[in-house]
């Protein structure tokens, strides 16, 4: 079903983008828009931009963009309808009774029903015969029954099909727990079949803030590998979003958050009293675990591992957390690799000592910058400035930067006056390496159109910008369909995506619908729309003319029929130049 173009429309003068996106983005004033650091991507200067005139956004950077409908989703993690729901209840609307589709919305209902279900059979089973050198695991690690069924903490069988029988059992097909990721599928001599996914396992299940079981982490109890199974990308879990413990820890945690490496760690932390302990869960931490962390924090405090891949985190960390507007401090793990072997070790108080004793952001900097090197000497006196001074180059505030240079000049006997010239030019390097590295993003963002979004797009360069500049003519100005229409037709196109794309136009134009990317993005992905809205933003570039229009059809039929077409990478750079300009931020 799809929604009116005139509730959209009535949707849109109710809701102010600026108000949705801000708890989410420090947005300042620019001219007639809004901009602020990106919460899709890590930068340092920023690159996206609203545009409260027409309710959409856009990331120069990374090229991710849209409408407030989009921007919901994405950070939610949310369905079409589901974002539109939220949105209008938040301006006091009603969804027509006839335009609510809730098919997505009740799969979603039943994989969490899955999920809920699959965590109660988990935790059942370390209280069997079969599950109890699982129990004798969590017990060996120093948790009590309390802590195991606080944190729901369970046992995948050694069976292939324990979970799905038993799911089975309780009306759960084996299709939706496949979507659930629970069960995997099996297609051997043409024959379809089922199994489970986590098998002798320990079993650590993800819970949302709203008490939802929306993912699981499985441990085997040896050193076999792999070491962790952990669920897949689902309808109700992205692994870019996923905060294990955020359940218990948003609530009464002083505006702060401790973050630590892996379900044990957080589990003892925990059971020590630090109930304001999470971990993120993935390979690194994203910039979409830190924008969900900021709206239940104030203050983040860094306990990865002593080792130097801990360290290496804690660094990557830094950067991400620091365009959140978050204070920041650094633990230093002392007397064990992390917080769980140092509370064995040492007891509670040790730990909140070491809190008690954290760095902020420019200190651990700097002592990371001066570790290894010999201050004794005027060489490494060079050595660890150099370093220093780059730290201190990247700090915005000018306050912070006299406090830290004067404490500089006065442990290394150096003058600060030299201190804040050096600091002056290597903020000038970093200016510059910003902006190569913003050109960059932009060049490659022209050439490849985001290859993950479009993927030929680099492989028919002519031809996908031609499909653009007709795409955006089209969406720009409706009343050359009329004047094109015998000519038009997706079959011309060559990327499939933007022959999606012009194929809902050209149906929306039949209805005499609206084209503008807000009322389209009940037809695409988040990441499709991406593209629709850099598409829409491109006809600010052209010359928006029927002849124009006119010459694109002729180009895509020309491209048509050639065997292949040129690469981004086999082009001069006149000729690239030639084929694309780099968007303008308005």
């Amino acid at each position: 079903m799809r929604l009116s173009d005139s509730f959209l429309e009535q949707l849109r003068a109710n809701t102010d983008i600026e108000s949705v996106i801000s708890p989410y983005v420090n947005l300042r004033r620019r001219g007639k828009n809004l901009v602020g650091l990106c919460p899709f991507h890590n930068e340092k200067t920023p690159s996206f931009t609203v545009y409260p005139e027409n309710g959409s956004f856009y990331c120069f950077g990374c090229g991710v963009g849209g409408d407030v409908i989009t921007f919901v989703r994405r950070m939610e993690n949310l369905d079409y309808m589901e974002a539109v729901k939220q949105l209008a209840d938040r301006a006091g609307m009603a969804l027509p009774e006839d335009g609510y589709d809730d098919t997505l919305a009740k799969k979603r209902t039943a994989v969490l029903a899955a999920n809920r279900a699959a965590a109660k059979f988990f935790h059942s089973q370390l209280f069997t015969d079969r599950g109890r050198h699982a129990l004798n695991y969590f017990l060996d690690r120093g948790l009590t029954m309390e802590t195991i069924r606080h944190f729901g903490l369970g046992f995948a069988p050694d069976d292939w099909r324990a979970l799905k029988n038993h799911l089975n059992e309780q009306g759960f097909d084996d299709i939706l727990l496949e979507s659930a990721n629970l069960l995997r599928r099996s297609d051997k001599n043409g024959k379809v079949s089922y199994y489970d996914n986590f098998r002798n396992r320990v079993m650590f299940p993800i819970i949302d803030p709203r008490g939802n079981v929306i993912a699981f982490g499985g441990r085997v109890l040896d050193d076999s590998k792999p070491k962790y199974i952990n669920t897949s990308d689902t309808l109700v879990y992205k692994k870019s979003n996923g905060v294990f413990a955020l359940n218990f820890a948003k609530n009464g945690n002083d505006g702060k958050l401790i973050i630590a490496e892996g379900y044990m760690d957080v589990i003892a932390l925990h059971q020590a009293g630090f109930t304001n302990a999470v971990a993120c869960l993935g390979t690194a931490l994203t910039k979409e675990q830190a924008n969900l962390l900021s709206r239940y924090a104030d203050e983040i405090i860094l306990s990865y591992d002593a080792d130097e891949a801990g360290q290496k985190a804690t660094a990557r960390a830094l950067g991400i957390f620091g365009t959140t507007g978050m204070e920041i401090k650094v633990l230093r793990l002392t007397g064990g690799k992390d917080p769980d072997e140092i509370i064995k070790k040492y007891g509670a108080q040790r730990f909140r000592d070491i809190i008690n004793g954290a760095a902020n952001d420019t200190e651990y900097r700097l002592l990371r910058a001066r570790q290894g090197i010999d201050l004794s000497t005027d060489d490494g006196k060079v050595k660890y400035l150099s370093a220093a001074t780059e730290v201190l180059a990247g700090i915005p505030s000018p306050v912070e930067v006299d406090v830290y240079a004067s404490r500089l000049a006065n442990e290394l006997g150096v003058d600060k006056l030299a201190i804040e010239s050096q600091v002056k030019y290597k903020r000038e390097g970093l200016r510059k390496r910003r902006m190569a590295q913003r050109e960059q993003d932009q060049k490659r963002l022209l050439i490849n159109g985001q290859n993950t979004k479009n993927p030929e797009r680099s492989q028919h360069l002519r031809a996908a910008k031609a499909e653009e500049t007709l795409i955006a003519s089209l969406m720009r100005n409706p009343d050359f369909y009329n004047k094109l229409k015998d000519e038009l037709s997706a079959d011309y196109f060559v990327t499939a995506l933007n022959r999606r794309i012009f194929s809902v136009i050209l149906s929306r134009l039949d209805e005499g619908g609206n084209t503008e990317p807000y009322f389209l993005s009940s037809e695409f992905t988040p990441d499709e729309m991406d593209e629709v809205e850099r598409i829409f933003r491109s006809a600010a570039q052209l010359s928006n003319t029927v002849e124009e229009c006119a010459d694109c059809i002729k180009i895509l039929k020309e491209e048509k029929n050639k065997p292949e077409s040129i690469k981004a990478s086999e082009l001069s750079d006149d000729d690239f130049a030639k084929l694309f300009r780099p968007d303008k931020q308005d």
